[in-house]
């Protein structure tokens, strides 16, 4: 059963959002709220032909658990946001604020155990859980979805050096000349006032500030102060996280705690469906080959829920 909702944590930006409940429920049941990965991305996670938050919303449901996705602010709003903040947005406006709403709203219904609301943040969004938390999300546990604990910078350039290793030798000269000039602006940012930051443009629409202010908010700080259980999954064939700087990372940090659980599942690409080419030159290619989330994914996360 579904439900046309609206997630307002800002009067300006209304997002339109879809309740997901279980057909049949005698008493209250568990929910999740879902948090998308970077750039302007629907309620379904669409990318390319392939929805993720939707399989997993649809697949939950089927095992007793609601779930709320919504729109993401920069998806509905992008042209207005960047004409009305241009170099201030930070996550905040963009992700933050409408995922601790979502929260709130399934914590007020009725019909859902307020003391078992989830969230799972896929890609940024799982880097970004336990800010969330910490910032009034308030939740039962946390999912990270193909998460860093690196900085975006890091992410960034990691993802362009292995662009590079799949060119042809007459174009990654040029292309190593791009990298460099990128990774010199990113190494500036440190230096920069807020003022500077928020007047520097680094590429396309992504401002010096929008950085900076993510890296004055150490993603590690929160990752360690968090106490909640914790369930880290990724795919061992995604190309755009790392299994060694990214999912290992996360077992090093978390190493001593109990309540967190770690998962790596083999042949899956970023999207948790098969990796067909498994390179990040094709992944475009990729993502418009129509799939579904892996079974074991949904049937691992829906057990998890339901046993905390």
């Amino acid at each position: 059963m579904i439900e046309q909702v609206t997630v307002v944590a800002n009067a300006a930006y209304p997002l339109e959002g879809i309740l997901t409940l279980p057909d049949s429920h005698t008493e209250k049941v568990p929910a999740v709220v879902f948090v998308h990965g970077s750039g302007p991305l629907d309620k379904d996670e669409t990318v390319g032909v392939n929805k993720l938050f939707r399989d997993l919303a649809d697949g939950l449901a089927n095992k007793g658990i609601a779930s709320l996705r919504y729109d993401k602010r920069t998806c509905t709003y992008g042209k207005q946001i960047i004409q009305e903040l241009g170099g201030r947005l930070t996550v905040e406006e963009e992700i933050i604020q409408d995922a601790i709403m979502a929260v709130h709203m399934l914590k007020k219904d009725p019909r859902l155990d307020a003391n078992r609301v989830f969230f799972i943040g896929h890609s940024q969004g799982g880097m970004l859980a336990p800010r969330i938390d910490a910032e009034g999300g308030d939740l039962a546990g946390l999912f990270i979805l193909a998460g860093t604990p690196r900085t975006l910078a890091e992410v960034i350039i990691n993802q362009n050096e292995d662009s590079i290793k799949q060119l042809e030798k007459s174009q990654q000269e040029i292309a190593l000349k791009q990298v460099k000039e990128l990774q010199d602006k990113f190494d500036a940012i440190s230096d920069m006032t807020d003022e500077i930051a928020q007047q520097t443009v680094l590429f396309g629409s992504i401002y010096a500030w929008y950085l900076k202010e993510m890296k004055q908010h150490p993603i590690k700080d929160y990752l360690l102060q968090n106490k909640k259980p914790i369930f880290v999954i990724q795919g061992d064939k995604d190309v755009q996280v790392s299994v060694e700087k990214d999912f290992n990372r996360y077992r090093e940090m978390l190493k001593d705690r109990p309540n967190v659980t770690f998962k790596l599942y083999p042949g899956l690409n970023h999207m948790f469906m098969k990796a067909v080419y498994g390179t990040l030159k094709d992944i475009w290619e990729e993502y418009n080959i129509p799939q579904t989330v892996d079974s074991t994914v949904l049937e691992d996360i829906a057990e998890w829920i339901l046993s905390v």
